[in-house]
């Protein structure tokens, strides 16, 4: 079974991030990077703007958002508005198609099936909707996805609500869905130890990752591309 590449990057500011997962998608793409790779990062507070996204979706002006700290980024990524901030998993695989299957359909269920199995190892049953990208629980929007690809290699991915503030949701409609419920994975299993919390959906979502493309996970502290 191939390897793919777990980089952790902590806690880490949006623009920052983008910057690094393009330059690496594209290092992926020339073969400077041998395998897929799975970033993780956390956010500080952000509101991202996908290309399918609609002004009426934002509830909140800029200089709103910039008073409660929150950032806003308009980005290449498929889907609507969304939200990215402290206590979410954010994932964004690099990954080649050309060595699974050259659907991005495809590749958006396979996603959302990662985020499926990873949350039903930590006791909470999650399903998707459908005709609706995303993970859900109990009719309950618990994760947002959106990707972007060139020639078959991805980057943007997806986001988990594991101890998420959800009234950061309020300043949206989020991914243009209305009425929709936002959870989380401690608001659904009522945890106690958020930091365990995290750190166990961390290890399940790269697990199910691998079982999911078929390769063997190996955490590295860089990358060179």
């Amino acid at each position: 079974m191939s390897e793919f590449l777990v980089l952790d990057l902590g806690l880490r500011d949006y623009a920052e991030a983008l910057s690094f997962q393009r330059d690496l998608a594209a290092a992926r793409l020339a073969g400077r990077v041998a395998h897929d790779v799975l970033l993780l990062v956390e956010h500080p507070p952000v509101i991202t703007l996908g290309r399918s996204s609609k002004a009426a979706h934002l509830l909140a002006s800029p200089e709103a958002l910039a008073s409660r700290g929150v950032a806003l980024h308009e980005v290449e990524r498929g889907g609507d508005v969304t939200f990215h901030g402290p206590g979410q998993l954010v994932g964004y695989p690099i990954v080649d198609l050309t060595g699974h299957k050259q659907d991005l359909h495809w590749y958006l269920r396979q996603v959302e099936e990662v985020l499926i199995q990873a949350v039903w190892t930590l006791g909470l049953h999650a399903e998707r909707n459908p005709g609706k990208t995303g993970v859900w629980t109990g009719g309950r929007k618990l994760a947002s996805i959106g990707v972007h690809a060139r020639q078959w290699v991805t980057w943007h991915g997806f986001a988990l609500n594991v101890t998420t503030d959800l009234a950061y949701f309020d300043l949206m409609v989020p991914c243009g869905i209305a009425d929709v419920t936002m959870t989380s994975v401690a608001a659904e299993l009522a945890s106690a130890d958020p930091d365990a919390l995290a750190a166990s959906t961390r290890s399940a979502v790269i697990d199910a990752f691998g079982a999911r493309f078929s390769r063997t996970p190996r955490r590295v502290t860089q990358i060179e591309h």
